[in-house]
């Protein structure tokens, strides 16, 4: 608990500081005094910053937070605006954490609220005095958070809601779908519930913001996963699909079309000169012998990817006969990652195949 409650001081200190660096970089702001955890009116505010401008005295109210996710701030705004309201027109509330997201910031913006993070991102608006600085930069912290949802085993997770992001879950009945431990289930359940892009019905867990969700994948994704090896074969056209259709309509062996290869049956907007596959280690030997693969250093025309983590292929559809690709989410992603060319296709699938009524 003592640590706990220093760790909390000590950001709250943090907090005065960054609020002070920032009204004195504004001449016409006289800062007058700023109390730390004052006690006044029967009500606990975090801050209170006595400023003067144009001779006319301002007070701003600050709320501090250890968790800048939209959830929590949200919480925390109808207090703040409450608390500054309280005070009458001559206070403006400031929510001020670690680290805002633009989804934060934008909720601040929404709810009329200035904001503040130890990251250099600012925002601060009243009478005639304008405050904005919006930096680039993120701390480790959070990318290392935004990544974990989006790592293989609660990447399983999210590519079965997303079949039907409207559906609600139950904890124990999408780790069994997914094939993950009810821990990962939960650590995505509480990403998804921080971020506001999942909420909680009488039915379960459900996908909110699909295309906010997507779009933060799409941004974290990581296309290193797995070992890539090309090849060349004297197949080519119809006959190279042909056969790549057996083999992958194995059962014993996995292998699937992924990334252009994919896209060409989920959602044809261009065609390439190179078959793309996710394949396991006995996928891969079967896809080298049926399609006569040689290795080749230049002038490829397939690629076999053999990912570190196999729950994409849990993931697969088959829109034709002996036609197995990965997911429509998971082509997307794989596009998306493979330059302007693959952006302009990943598009195409997304209008096509990744609509989702708002």
């Amino acid at each position: 608990m003592l640590k706990t409650t220093f760790s909390m001081k000590e950001l709250v200190d943090q907090a005065a500081g960054a609020l002070r660096a920032l009204i004195t970089q504004v001449p016409a702001i006289r800062l007058e005094d700023v109390e730390i955890e004052p006690r006044a009116h029967d009500r606990n505010v975090d801050i209170l910053a006595h400023i003067n401008v144009s001779d006319r005295p301002h007070v701003l109210v600050c709320e501090v937070k250890s968790n800048g996710q939209p959830r929590h701030v949200r919480a925390a705004l109808l207090q703040l605006r409450n608390y500054a309201a309280h005070l009458g027109e001559d206070a403006t509330p400031i929510f001020i954490a670690p680290y805002l997201s633009p989804e934060a910031q934008a909720l601040c913006r929404e709810n009329d609220v200035g904001f503040l993070d130890l990251e250099g991102n600012a925002r601060v608006a009243f009478r005639n005095v304008f405050i904005e600085r919006l930096v680039s930069s993120k701390p480790s912290s959070a990318r290392r958070k935004l990544k974990s949802i989006f790592k293989p085993k609660s990447a399983q997770v999210l590519r079965v809601m997303l079949r039907d992001p409207a559906r609600g879950w139950r904890v124990a009945e999408l780790a069994k779908i997914a094939g993950v431990s009810l821990g990962h289930v939960s650590n995505v359940r509480t990403g998804l519930l921080d971020r506001e892009w999942g909420h909680v019905s009488k039915k379960g867990l459900f996908i909110s913001e699909p295309d906010a969700l997507l779009d933060a994948w799409r941004d974290a994704y990581d296309p290193s996963n797995g070992k890539r090896i090309s090849f060349y074969t004297t197949m080519h056209g119809s006959a190279l699909e042909d056969t790549a259709r057996q083999v992958l309509g194995a059962q014993s062996e996995k292998a699937v079309f992924a990334s252009f290869s994919a896209a060409h049956w989920l959602a044809p907007y261009g065609r390439t000169g190179t078959q793309y596959f996710y394949a396991d280690d006995a996928g891969l030997e079967r896809l080298k012998r049926h399609l006569k693969l040689s290795t080749s250093l230049k002038g490829e025309n397939v690629v076999v990817t053999v990912p570190k983590d196999d729950g994409l292929f849990r993931e697969i559809v088959e829109p034709m006969p002996g036609v197995v690709c990965t997911s429509a989410v998971q082509t997307y992603l794989d596009l998306w990652a493979a330059g302007e060319r693959g952006k302009e296709a990943a598009e195409h699938l997304r209008r096509e195949r990744l609509s989702w009524p708002t």
